[in-house]
């Protein structure tokens, strides 16, 4: 049998087999062309979704649960996205929400408009190296024009944040009443805002709750200092209310202790039976005098509460509810100033919260309000399920650029009008740019004009139109010239209370700027099977085609 060593194999002209057979490889502009079209897709996805006048989405889950939005984030993150490119510009999203709150749809939007025109480069001969510097030149330029055009604001003008939060609120199902929205935002964002040692603002919103409550109408929406427990008293010859009440947080159930091992008992005589019952009811008795010595008024309990337990606590006049949320009862210790009791032979009076605790019997629900409480709860009110949740998520948004406009103190006029600033100062900053990067400063500034563009044609505005005559205005010198989606006039949009915090603006050029260039830097794709990142029973990806159908298998699974 003959031999051949690896050199003689390859002097031969027999290529040599490194990768499995079930292995994926996508080489050089296969890749790009890939990854580009990817990316691209997820954008358009949530473009139409993008201002006032933005669409819905209807997402329906594999187990048939609807949702219901026009969130940008809300939107990727529910999508069966099965592929490895669009998870990356996820990521752009979800980092946006987590850094500014808002901006998703224009982070994602901009990412996607920004590898279609590095695309149009690619294809002049242009490296992907230097379209990547020109990309990263034109963002750090971005954030310094965005900070020299954004106004510096007092956090004490609420007219200002009310015009933020509505702002953020508009075209998110809770239009007819972002007035009254907005005021309760901007009063809980007073209300949990602290000075730090060196006199800046801190917004901590851990100190405020969200609750939600079906059945009445947004304009019942209410904000109450301290929090709000959805439950009954578990007895009902309990008190349902009590003032100035000693409050215990108990993480321990005020039952029978069972035991750690299954255990066999033989009962030979009825009195023995009737002394393991009455040695039960003695412990349960013991637990609810414990209570009592504390002189404890009320009792929050996360875990269960017997059923004699419940009579014992109703005789000694003391108000328990019983499965409380983990989460409430955290919120409820920093409203009463208490700490939560996970041994009642341990506790002492030192561990319990003061407050007063109000039932509202049409709600059914506790109201627990505390001496000075950092904490307070926004009650939410909608018709329906969708409709709360949809309004949750626009308040939760605009709760935060409220946040981050108190926290950092600068804002811009919205409807466009950044960007197309922006386009218009990357383009004269492009000029003073050497070589191939300067083709790419000017296509980062195209890529901004797509925002005004998108606002245009979801208004059902021509876009051309209204972006030539943006830049009209802005060519004049009025730097804070936006477009007016529901007339389609241009006008001062931060006269008119369309503001953004300059914070989320800059956090979504960052971002969008960073995942294009994470994108366009990758020339090679192996992958050890398809090119899925569903690795399931479920095959996502499509077979074939040397990887490129996995493109489609994935993107489909998306579409």
């Amino acid at each position: 049998m003959i031999r051949l060593t690896m050199s003689q194999r390859m002097q031969q002209g027999q290529p040599m087999i490194v990768m499995s057979e079930d292995s994926q490889r996508v080489k050089d502009k296969d890749a790009q062309d890939y990854n580009i079209s990817a990316a691209r897709a997820v954008a358009e996805s949530v473009k139409s979704t993008l201002g006032p006048k933005g669409m819905d989405k209807m997402l329906v889950d594999s187990m048939g649960s609807v949702t219901i939005t026009n969130d940008g984030v809300t939107i990727l993150q529910e999508m069966d996205i099965d592929n490895p490119t669009a998870e990356m510009i996820i990521e752009v999203a979800e980092t946006q929400e987590d850094e500014a709150g808002d901006g998703t749809t224009t982070a994602v939007s901009i990412a996607g408009e920004l590898l279609k025109n590095a695309e149009d480069l690619l294809e002049q001969d242009i490296h992907p190296t230097a379209i990547i510097k020109g990309f990263h030149m034109a963002s750090e330029q971005a954030r310094e024009e965005i900070n020299d055009i954004a106004v510096d604001v007092d956090t004490e003008d609420e007219d200002l944040l009310r015009s933020v939060a509505e702002t953020s609120m508009t075209g998110k199902g809770t239009e007819v009443n972002k007035e009254h929205l907005a005021e309760l935002i901007v009063e809980a964002v007073r209300q949990v805002t602290v000075e730090d040692a060196e006199g800046n603002n801190v917004v901590d919103l851990e100190f405020l709750n969200i609750e939600t409550q079906t059945g009445r109408g947004v304009s019942e929406s209410d904000l109450l200092e301290g929090g709000i427990i959805d439950k009954d008293p578990v007895h009902d010859n309990m008190p349902t209310s009590a003032e100035d009440a000693d409050i215990l947080l108990l993480n321990e159930p005020i039952e029978v202790e069972e035991t750690d091992i299954d255990t066999e008992v033989s009962v030979t005589d009825p009195d023995q039976l009737q002394q393991f019952l009455d040695r039960e009811e003695e412990q349960l008795k013991e637990k609810v005098q414990q209570i009592a010595d504390l002189d404890a008024d009320v009792v929050f309990c996360q875990k269960g509460i017997d059923d004699l337990a419940q009579h014992y606590l109703a005789k000694e006049g003391i108000l328990a509810v019983r499965r409380a949320k983990k989460s409430d009862l955290e919120f409820l210790s920093e409203v009463v100033n208490a700490a939560i009791v996970s041994d009642l032979g341990s506790a002492s009076a030192a561990d319990l919260g003061h407050g007063d605790v109000l039932r509202d019997e049409e709600d059914e629900l506790f109201y627990v309000e505390g001496e000075d409480a950092h904490g307070v709860t926004l009650l939410l009110r909608g018709s329906t399920d969708h409709v709360v949740d949809e309004l949750e998520r626009g308040v939760n948004d605009a709760l935060d650029v409220v946040a981050q406009t108190v926290s950092d103190g600068r804002a811009l006029a919205g409807g466009g009008a950044i960007e197309v600033e922006l386009a218009s100062r990357l383009r004269d900053y492009a000029d003073s740019v050497s070589g191939r990067e300067q083709l790419a400063v000017e296509a980062f500034a195209d890529s901004l004009e797509l925002v005004p563009r998108v606002l245009a044609e979801n208004a059902g505005l021509d876009s051309i139109d209204t972006l030539v005559d943006l830049r009209a205005a802005h060519d004049d010198g009025d730097v804070e010239a936006g477009l007016n989606v529901f007339t389609g006039d241009i006008e001062d949009t931060y006269d008119a209370g369309v503001v953004e915090p300059a914070h989320a603006k800059e956090q979504a050029v960052t971002s969008a700027a960073e995942a294009a260039n994470l994108v366009l830097k990758i020339d090679d794709i192996i992958s050890a099977g398809d090119l899925s990142t569903d690795k399931g029973d479920d095959e996502g990806g499509a077979p074939g085609a040397g990887g490129m159908g996995g493109m489609g298998g994935g993107m489909g699974g998306m579409m």
